[in-house]
Order: structure tokens, then C-alpha cells, then sequence
């Protein structure tokens, strides 16, 4: 009878051990203060469906999130439907009139941000919200110097709509990138940094062009500690796509400028050894060929 009761009372002590792990995890949870960073051009039907999903799950989670739209002059009617959501959510309208482009947008919400902890998504939906907590914790618990929401490690998946040419352009892309970077999806624009890692990504030159804003600041802040979390990536549900030939030109002269500063050796054996070998292999040809 002695064990019996012995053996209620431990089980009692573990249920309350882990009734107060919980309670020490959701009191954590409760004091991390996130800004999420959100550019747009033209995004104003996904913005009442985008900010409904966000504040749905941060709350949920006790974690106090903001959202800082920065827009570049649409002529659609984001200006009124931010200034409407504001009303019941925190978010704020950055309204940029003379300066274009996704990655400078970004770099302007986060320095427009007095929080810590920083997030950027897209505003299409293509990143679920409902994965904002998993993407935003490795950062918050220290764990992390760069999170990022992936589509190509075990459970992360893009659109089943993706033809073949979008995925290849992808997968190409993401290549290119990987010897920059110890991650599978480089690429990605769902990610969560802490503001020490933007400060030193913005000493060590960060260059804000393009549209792989993620990518250049991991890449200049050296980051070591990257975590991905799965997502599944969906297309957008309302508006188009800004990817254009000149943005994938831009992409282009961006992994230009980040292998000159961080991998300048890796850059001329790319850039020099068909050449060497082509003059060796001429070289024998020429020797074989001799009279």
C-alpha cells in the first residue's frame, strides 16, 4: 500500500515538474517582442487575410508581434487598408516614395523597428503564418543566429502547381548560392535574424540589392548558427509575381559581389581552372600533333 502511494506521489511530482516547465516556457514566450517586416508593391488584397493569420498565431503563442508594412508607392489601395487594420491590429504603414526595390524595403522596416528579434516575409502567402513561432524560437531562445522557413529539408515542400522550368530556375538559383552558406534553402525570404547579426552584416558591406535579402545578410554576417524549419510554399492567392528578368540579373551581380568578399579564392578557381585546363589539354594536343 506504501508503494502504491509512493508511486501516485511521484507521478504527481513529474505532472507538476512539467506543468511548471510549461508555464516557464510559455512566460518565455510571453516577453519576446518580434517585428515582422513585410515589403510590398500591389499587395493590398492578401493584406487583411496575411495580418488576420499573423496576429492569430502570435497571440496564441504570447509572443508580441508587430508588423511593419513598407511599401513602395502602390497605386492600389494599401494605404487605406493598412490604416483600416491598424484599428484592431499593431501594424503600421512605411510608405517609401523615392527608393524602389524588395531587399532596400526590408533593410528599412528592420531599421525602423526598435525590437530585437526581426522577421521578413512575403506578403503573398506563399509563407504560411501558421509557421511564424517555429521560424521566430531558435532565434528567440539563442539557439540561432539566422532561421530560416524552408522548402527543401525533410517536410518542406513547394506548391504541387510548380511546373518544371519554375523549379529548375529554383534549384539553380539555391545551387549557385550553396557555397556561401551551410543551408539547404539560401534562397529562402521567410527568415528570423537577430538585430546583432543585421549590424554585422551592415559592417561588413551589406549590399541591399535584388531580391535574396536573406541571403546577403547571412552571407556578410558569417552566420554559423543557421536552423531551417519546414514549410510548405504555396503561390500567391492574389496579384503578381515581381520576379523578372532583371531581377534574376540582379541576383546574378549579387552572388558576384558576395563571392568576391567572402569567397575570392573559390571565385577565381571557378573563373580560371576551364581556362587552365583547356590550355593544358591544347598544349597536349599540340605536342601529339607535332611533326
Amino acid at each position: 500500500m506504501g508503494t502504491t502511494t509512493s508511486a501516485t506521489s511521484g507521478k504527481q511530482a513529474l505532472s507538476g515538474l512539467r506543468r511548471d516547465s510549461q508555464a516557464i516556457e510559455s512566460t518565455a514566450m510571453q516577453v519576446v517582442r518580434v517585428s515582422i517586416i513585410v515589403p510590398t508593391y500591389c499587395e493590398a488584397e492578401n493584406l487583411p487575410d496575411l495580418c488576420a493569420r499573423i496576429f492569430k498565431t502570435t497571440r496564441t503563442a504570447g509572443i508580441d508581434a508587430e508588423l511593419l508594412i513598407v511599401d513602395d508607392a502602390s497605386p492600389d489601395r494599401t494605404a487605406d487598408i493598412v490604416a483600416d487594420l491598424s484599428k484592431t491590429y499593431s501594424v503600421r504603414l512605411i510608405m517609401r516614395n523615392d527608393e524602389r526595390g524588395l531587399s532596400s524595403a526590408v533593410v528599412r522596416g528592420f531599421q525602423e523597428s526598435d525590437r530585437d528579434i526581426l522577421v521578413c516575409m512575403d506578403a503573398d502567402l506563399s509563407h504560411p503564418p501558421e509557421n511564424l513561432v517555429d521560424v521566430i524560437m531558435p532565434v528567440a531562445r539563442d539557439e540561432s543566429d539566422f532561421s530560416i522557413g524552408s522548402r527543401y529539408i525533410d517536410g518542406g515542400r513547394t506548391d504541387e502547381n510548380w511546373g518544371f522550368f519554375r523549379r529548375l530556375n529554383s534549384k539553380v538559383a539555391t545551387w549557385l548560392a550553396r557555397p556561401l552558406v551551410n543551408a539547404m534553402d539560401p534562397m529562402a525570404g521567410f527568415f528570423c535574424l537577430h538585430r546583432r547579426t543585421l549590424e554585422s552584416a551592415q559592417k561588413n558591406g551589406l549590399l541591399p540589392i535584388g531580391y535574396k535579402i536573406g541571403l546577403e545578410i547571412c552571407v556578410r554576417a558569417g552566420c554559423s548558427r543557421i536552423s531551417e524549419v519546414p514549410i510548405h510554399f504555396v503561390d500567391r492567392c492574389e496579384g503578381e509575381s515581381k520576379l523578372t528578368t532583371r531581377q534574376q540579373l540582379l541576383y546574378l551581380r549579387q552572388l558576384l559581389h558576395l563571392f568576391v568578399a567572402r569567397r575570392p579564392f573559390f571565385l577565381a578557381a571557378v573563373l580560371f581552372l576551364p581556362g587552365l585546363v583547356f590550355l593544358i589539354v591544347m598544349c597536349f594536343i599540340v605536342i601529339a600533333i607535332k611533326p
